[in-house]
């Protein structure tokens, strides 16, 4: 066995080694810092939502201005008159002849608002079916101003009305009258100073009793108010 080399008359053991390095990995939950892209975009999707809720405040603040200064009031239609010289169901071929005159007003109660009547159809219904239409000519209807409108239907139309409808059709025969609707669908613009706004599309129906004329005789039409729904 070799001699051990001479160490001065010490022996301190093998050597030691050194301790490892630590690392220090940082915790993704912890901390203020956070992926650029990520603080981005929830700063924009926060900037838009203020924007959206600004815009939607502004919005209705000049709405109600709006409504408070021109306080509007809702426009009154009107069947003023009609006139009905014949008004026939054939059962053979479910066809009804008719000829119908109406006159017709609409009325803008309005100090500041103006109206444009872009497009108007006229439609008569019996029993739940129609039997005629009409185009009207478009106008524009200024402040507090009276309008007057004249949809006539003359011709033949066919008509599949059930057993019930028959049977009031031949009961109003008998009494010389008959129970008629006319539906106005238009499209219309309000006119506030320079302002004019996109179109709407309101429904005006109008339910009435109308005398048969006979013999160059009518009897008396009663006035009716039209109902209207935006």
């Amino acid at each position: 066995m070799a001699p051990e080399p001479n160490l001065n008359g010490a022996y301190y053991g093998p050597s030691i080694p050194p301790p490892p390095t630590k690392t220090y990995h940082r915790s993704r939950g912890g901390g203020s810092c956070c992926n650029p892209c990520s603080c981005l975009f929830n700063c924009l999707c926060t900037c838009i939502c203020q924007i959206i809720f600004t815009l939607l405040i502004i919005i209705g603040v000049i709405a109600l201005v709006l409504w408070l200064v021109l306080r509007p009031n809702k426009v009154k239609f009107y069947v003023t008159d009609a006139t009905l010289t014949q008004f026939d169901y054939s059962t053979t071929n479910n066809t009804i002849y008719y000829d119908l005159a109406l006159n017709m007003t609409i009325r803008n109660p309005n100090k500041r608002v103006g109206i444009y009547y872009d497009s108007i159809e006229a439609r008569a219904i019996y029993g739940g079916q129609r039997f005629a239409s009409q185009n009207l000519e478009p106008f524009y209807q200024g402040h507090k101003n009276t309008s007057i409108l004249h949809p006539v239907f003359k011709g033949q139309g066919l008509v599949l009305l059930g057993d019930r409808e028959k049977s009031n059709y031949i009961n109003e025969k008998n009494l010389g009258a008959y129970e008629i609707e006319v539906k106005l669908n238009m499209r219309i613009r309000l006119k506030i100073g320079w302002i004019k706004t996109h179109k709407i599309k309101p429904k005006i129906e109008c339910d009435f009793k109308v005398p048969l004329e006979a013999n160059g005789r009518s009897r008396n039409f009663e006035e009716t108010r039209c109902h209207l729904d935006w």
